[in-house]
Order: structure tokens, then sequence, then C-alpha cells
């Protein structure tokens, strides 16, 4: 599939993150991502778009015919708080999330192809992110973008929640 030419991949501006937020929790409901739902505790660390912005780039795929973001991605180039797995020379993409208008349009590969654009721009050698294991649409997407799986880093947020898978792509030169 390719990325349509009707979306624009952007940083978030100001007034859009409370919106941000609400895509994401309502996106990570409805794909049933949330363990226990409306009363997950990630469900506010998903909603808190403005803490986040404060440590990751968030950008969104936005609509060019009308502005509507369609979905959003927090970028972490450089570690810090958002960085769950990626160590020296990696960034990291979390909490993509497009809503259900958006998909089918490319907005969630446009949003991992502007993290790796991000992640060459400042010369790391790759970009790594975790991924829940019944995810299999994102999996082929991440695939069809070059990232391979890496079982050795997978790893458990919170006791019994399972592990998350990762994966990562090597940037080159």
């Amino acid at each position: 599939m390719d990325v349509t030419t009707d979306l624009t991949v952007r940083p978030a501006r100001p007034e859009e993150l409370d919106t941000i937020g609400e895509l994401t929790a309502e996106a990570y409901l409805g794909d049933g991502l949330l363990d226990f739902g409306e009363e997950d505790p990630y469900l506010a660390e998903l909603r808190d778009v403005r803490r986040r912005s404060l440590h990751a780039e968030v950008l969104v795929a936005a609509d060019e015919r009308d502005g509507e973001v369609l979905g959003a991605v927090a970028f972490v180039g450089e570690g810090g708080p958002y960085a769950d797995l990626a160590g020296p020379g990696e960034g990291e993409f979390r909490m993509l999330a497009v809503r259900r208008e958006g998909r089918g349009r490319g907005a969630g590969e446009a949003l991992v192809r502007a993290c790796v654009d991000r992640a060459r721009a400042r010369g790391l050698a790759r970009l790594v992110l975790s991924s829940q294991a019944g995810m299999e649409p994102a999996h082929r997407l991440y695939r069809r973008l070059g990232f391979v799986r890496t079982p050795e880093r997978d790893w458990e947020p919170l006791p019994g929640f399972g592990p998350l898978w990762t994966f990562a792509r090597e940037l080159g030169a």
C-alpha cells in the first residue's frame, strides 16, 4: 500500500494535544489493547499528551483538506522518560494511534516513515519499538517498512501483563 498524498505529517500543535490524547485513548480502547478498559492505569498516560510532548516529539498525520488529525505518534530521539527500549545510538517511537477514519489511508505508515526520517536525520544507528503480541496489522506494517523482530529484547512492563514484542530497523549510513 502506498501512502496517500492527501495527508501531511507535522509536529502536533499545542491546541491539538488534548484531542490527540483522546484519539490515542480511543484507538487503544477500540482495538482492545487495554486489559482493564476504562479502568486501565495506562489510559491516563495515553491521554497525557501534554506531558509526553515535553519529553518526545509528538507528530500527527492530518488530512490536507480539512486539517483533521487522523493519527499520532511520539518520537523519542535522545532517550529520557519515554525511551522504554532505546539504548545509545537508537531512536524509538511509541503510542502510535490512528483513528478509524484514518485507517486504510496510510496515516500509520506515514507516521512510522516520519520517525524513520527523524532518526536518520539525527544520525542514529537504528529505530526500535515495542508492540503487543496480538497487533498483527501493525506488525505487518513494521515488517513492510524494514523492521525485524528482536525477541531477545522483549520485555514485560508490568508483572502478568505479558511480554511486549520488540522490533528494530537498522538505519545505515
